[in-house]
Parts: structure tokens; C-alpha cells; sequence
């Protein structure tokens, strides 16, 4: 296929309120050029309608009909993100003849791992149809069903994505990349044909809630929180002792399978610093479980903003961390180029998920193309 340039969207579960919105020129293969991208924020009211909905996602967990506010948050969500990326066609000069697709990844409500004798379960709100006849643009979506309803865990999708970049820096089995949103994923190339990939345990998730739920902000910004706490070592050897973090992968987490309550009966101080360090001992045992220990993590997403994340990862992980800038990568735009890369490998009809990153019998593709009304 020849290279096309697409655009990829991406919120994360910690429902920061933006939008993350990258373009890149792709073959579905190789990533040839990196183009305009954005943080944009979404409206005040639709943040709040997604808290909502996650809310009551997780009272729902999959039983019986759907809340009646996931049909309102899912419109309300197309059409905030359409705008964006029209807006960001025309601040970038773009028509949207020149872009191929849009990788629409939507808002991720609640994902529940597959477990022997019940095959997993996941919802992401964002109505692709909407979007592609609101942009004049074809529009891949709903990445994760099919890898689920064949067995899979519908994530972490990233992997071939990570991959492409650590090739494009010459890294070997020694050096990962490391996404820290609300939950974290690793994903290991052995420099020439394989990958793998899984979700190492909660990121930002817990820590934000925490800050959040002592009315001290949104997050612990720059780590000063978790700095100014000391970490409860007997609690954080006890949580380490959780059997998800020596399962073998893959395997596949929930933002709330891990939450603030972790840290309840602590001070806001040390209850951040304790699971700031729980972030990064969760990576460390993540970490022992790869064919190759890597010496080197490059880490995107949020939680490479935060100082005391990153010098826990050097102290509890035992390994060098250092952010996606430091390789030329743009580190909050990661994601979202990482939906434009699989939106061209969906068209290409190339596979999205593997047997050793989310646990499919074999590579397989998916996603859905909603075409645009020409």
C-alpha cells in the first residue's frame, strides 16, 4: 500500500479533558512522515457527562442493558471530536481529500479481561459513522471487539505502533517503551521480527484520584505531592505481592482494577508517594517477566511529566528511564499517532493484535471503516 497520511484520536481513562489528535504519513508498516499535532480540550460539560458515564459504567459491568447516558455521551463525544479535527484541518491547511482516515479510538468506559471459560468484554464510547459523515472522511473505529470476541484481551494495541518507533531508533532487546496513561503498558522488540506487549499495572490512574479526592487538584503535578510524602514500605510489599503482577502474559487491565483505595488511611503526602512508587515497583515486576530484562525504558504518556514517577522508576524498576523527547519522540502525541498507524494497517488489511500482546490464537486485524458520504 502506499503511504498515506492519516490522523489518530485518543482520551485517555484519566479523563484529563483532552483531546490528543496527531498526523503522521504511514504504509501501515513504516511511518515516513510526522505531521501537525494537537492537545485540544473538550468542553466543560461533555468532561463532566464522561465522568458520568464512567460512573455508571462501572455500577453496569457489562449486565443487562446499557445505561441510557452512553448513547448521550457517545454522540455528544463523535461530534466534539469531529469538530475538533475539523478545526485542526484548518489551522494545519489540510482538506480532508488529503487524508486517507481518521483512527478513532473513543472513550474507553469499562474493559473487562477475559478469564478461562468467559471470553472478555470492553466498551468504548464514539459513534464512527457520525464522524466520518460529519469530516468527509473515512473513519476506523472500535478497534478492540473483534480481538476480544476471538479470545483476546483487546489490548494493549500499541505494540505494533512501538515497535515501528523503536526501530526508527535503532533500539535493541535492552531498551522498551513505556506508556504511563492511566494504566501502563510495556512493549519489548527483540530487534528483528518479534514483540511483545502487555499492561504492567496502574500508571496515573490511582495517584490523580487520590490527589483528586483530597480536593489538592486534578493530579500531583511535577511529583511535589509525592515528594514531600515517605512511602509505607510493608504496604507497598503487600501490594506488590499482587497475583496480576507475576501472571504471565498476556493479560490486560481496567483503569479501576487498581484504584486510590490502595492508599486509604495514609496522609495525601504519603499516600502519594506510596503509590507513586507502587507505579513504578509494578513496572519493575512487569519488567522480570520479559524474554530480555531491558536496561532502558523510554516512557510516553502523561506520567513521564511527573519527576517522582521517573526517578521511581530508576529506584523500584532498576532501570534507566527517560522520556519520549529524548529520543525525538513526541510524547504526548504517542497515542494518538499510534490510532493513525493502525487505522492504515486496518485498511491495509494487516493485523492489529498478536498472539503475544493481547493473546489472539493468531495476528488478526480488525476495527470497523465507517465511509464517508461521497
Amino acid at each position: 500500500m502506499q503511504p498515506m497520511w492519516a490522523i489518530g484520536l485518543m482520551t485517555g481513562t484519566v479523563l484529563d479533558g483532552m483531546i490528543d489528535i496527531a498526523c503522521i504519513r504511514t504504509d501501515g508498516v513504516h511511518v515516513y512522515d510526522f505531521g501537525p499535532w494537537k492537545l485540544a480540550p473538550y468542553p466543560t460539560d461533555l468532561r463532566g457527562l464522561l465522568g458520568e458515564a464512567v460512573a455508571q459504567a462501572l455500577t453496569w459491568r457489562f449486565e443487562g442493558a446499557e445505561p441510557p447516558i452512553f448513547a448521550e455521551a457517545e454522540r455528544a463525544l463523535s461530534r466534539a471530536q469531529a469538530e475538533a479535527v475539523a478545526q485542526f484541518l484548518v489551522e494545519n491547511d489540510m482538506r480532508p481529500g488529503e487524508v486517507a482516515a481518521v483512527g478513532f479510538h473513543g472513550q474507553t468506559v469499562l474493559h473487562r479481561a477475559p478469564v478461562p471459560g468467559r471470553f472478555g468484554d470492553t466498551r468504548q464510547l464514539g459513534d464512527g459513522q457520525l464522524m466520518a459523515d460529519i469530516l468527509g472522511i473515512d473513519v476506523v473505529y472500535d478497534f478492540r471487539t473483534a480481538d476480544m470476541r476471538a479470545g483476546g484481551h483487546g489490548a494493549p494495541l500499541s505494540a505494533s505502533y512501538h515497535a515501528a518507533l523503536l526501530k526508527r531508533v535503532h533500539a535493541g532487546p535492552e531498551v522498551a517503551a513505556l506508556n504511563l496513561g492511566g494504566v501502563g503498558n510495556v512493549t519489548w522488540w527483540d530487534g528483528k521480527d518479534q514483540f511483545e506487549a502487555f499492561d504492567t499495572g496502574p500508571a496515573n490512574g490511582p495517584i490523580n484520584d487520590w490527589i483528586m479526592r483530597h480536593g489538592a487538584g486534578e493530579m500531583d503535578v511535577d511529583g511535589a505531592i509525592a515528594r514531600r510524602g515517605r512511602v509505607d514500605e510493608a504496604r507497598l510489599a503487600r501490594l506488590l505481592d499482587h497475583p496480576y503482577l507475576s501472571a504471565a502474559y498476556p493479560k490486560s487491565l481496567d483503569r479501576y482494577d487498581f484504584t486510590a483505595d490502595m492508599a486509604d488511611g495514609l496522609s495525601l503526602e504519603d499516600g502519594a508517594a506510596t503509590l507513586t512508587a507502587f507505579t513504578a515497583g509494578t513496572v519493575g515486576r512487569s519488567l522480570d517477566l520479559l524474554p530480555t530484562r531491558p536496561t532502558k525504558l523510554i516512557v510516553c504518556g502523561g506520567g513521564r511529566k511527573n519527576p517522582a514517577i521517573m526517578a521511581a522508576l530508576g529506584e523500584r524498576a532498576k532501570v534507566e528511564a527517560v522520556p519520549a523527547e529524548a529520543v525525538d519522540w513526541r510524547g504526548d502525541a504517542v497515542e494518538a499517532e499510534c490510532f493513525a498507524y493502525l487505522a492504515a494497517r486496518v485498511l491495509a488489511g494487516l493485523p492489529i493484535s498478536f498472539p503475544k500482546t493481547t493473546g489472539v490464537k493468531a495476528p488478526m486485524t480488525g476495527g470497523i471503516v465507517a465511509r464517508h458520504k461521497r
